[in-house]
């Protein structure tokens, strides 16, 4: 998770492969309106992001037996909740950086459909990670194989069982 140009499709990818299981960028999953909204230079609205946040819960929900890693900006709690109605076990990965790394990031991948003018509006809407949501906050002023062993070296007791049918 995190505001765009943090490296979530890129980190997103190589944590997938680095721990054998699949892969899905989120931004593959917006209906067209949304990227024609984004592409136009205007920020998605919670109506907006509801329908694309059920189809990332359904992807999470069908991979939850065996694994996934799935890239998706989930700024704000509530986001985050309609995920883990889905899939209770999900474990985020806050990629955090600093507006001018982020910026810089941004400036370095032309043709994405999320201009850098929607910045602004993404560090306003991002609700860090809750001290009772399961997740790391991972710093993204370092080299993307660098965050992946930073994740898996501790997330070790961030995983929990899959839920019995009392507790469905």
């Amino acid at each position: 998770m995190g505001v765009s140009g943090s490296g979530k499709s890129s980190v997103g990818a190589a944590l997938a492969q680095r721990l054998r299981v699949p892969f899905a960028d989120a931004d593959d999953m917006h209906p067209a309106a949304n990227i024609a909204k984004m592409s136009a230079g205007h920020p998605l609205d919670d109506h907006d992001r509801h329908p694309w946040l059920e189809t990332i819960g359904e992807w999470l929900a069908a991979h939850a037996a065996t694994g996934g890693v799935i890239s998706c900006s989930a700024l704000k709690r509530k986001y985050r909740d309609q995920l883990r109605h889905h899939a209770h076990q999900v474990v985020f990965l806050h990629l955090h950086g600093t507006r001018e790394v982020i910026a810089e990031r941004q400036a370095s991948r032309p043709g994405h459909f999320m201009p850098a003018s929607l910045l602004t509006s993404q560090f306003a809407t991002l609700e860090p990670l809750a001290p009772d949501e399961r997740g790391l906050v991972i710093d993204v002023a370092q080299p993307v194989d660098a965050i992946v062993q930073e994740y898996v070296d501790r997330s070790a007791g961030l995983r929990v069982p899959a839920p019995t049918a009392q507790e469905k």
